[in-house]
């Protein structure tokens, strides 16, 4: 007998549990980083300036439960908000799966190792600055956030598993 599908095959967003939702999340940190919209335009800037309640090395909110507490601004995500919001990055699994598309070989629900959306070069890890020593965001406007690595597309590398991303920790 074949296994099953996994939930995030089967089930529409709307219909997954409260766990099922928040293992969607990869732990890139991304969504976490600090966004400018231009006034006029309302052309979207991504900067490498991370939340406040971000821990970089981890790439997870520092206090995730009563973030909202300290970020009142920070966006709860929902099936629906997914769908309209235009600042999650490519490589989100929710917006993926809202979009249709499949989850990428290095999420941890399909590799089944928390450190591969790290080695992979999709985390935030090493690439920020702490949002207390950033100065002004303008001076830290960056493209990456908007963009899925090169080598976290396509099917998994064949052979080990990538490396440990070893590299200086940004502050």
């Amino acid at each position: 007998m074949p296994d099953a599908l996994p939930f995030w095959k089967t089930k529409p967003l709307e219909r997954m549990t409260r766990s099922e939702w928040e293992s969607l999340c990869d732990g890139c940190g991304r969504c976490c980083l600090h966004k400018l919209r231009d006034d006029e335009s309302g052309r979207l800037a991504f900067t490498n300036v991370a939340c406040r309640l971000l821990n970089i090395p981890s790439c997870r909110c520092a206090d995730y439960e009563n973030r909202r507490r300290w970020v009142p601004d920070c966006v709860r995500l929902t099936p629906a908000r997914v769908r309209k919001l235009d600042w999650l990055p490519p490589s989100c699994a929710y917006r993926l799966l809202a979009e249709g598309k499949d989850l990428h070989w290095w999420h941890p629900l399909v590799s089944g190792d928390p450190e591969t959306v790290h080695r992979a070069g999709v985390s935030v890890r090493g690439r920020v600055v702490r949002e207390r020593d950033a100065g002004p965001l303008e001076d830290h406007v960056v493209r990456w956030p908007g963009l899925v690595p090169p080598r976290a597309q396509g099917p998994a590398p064949e052979g080990p598993t990538l490396q440990r991303d070893e590299g200086p920790q940004a502050r």
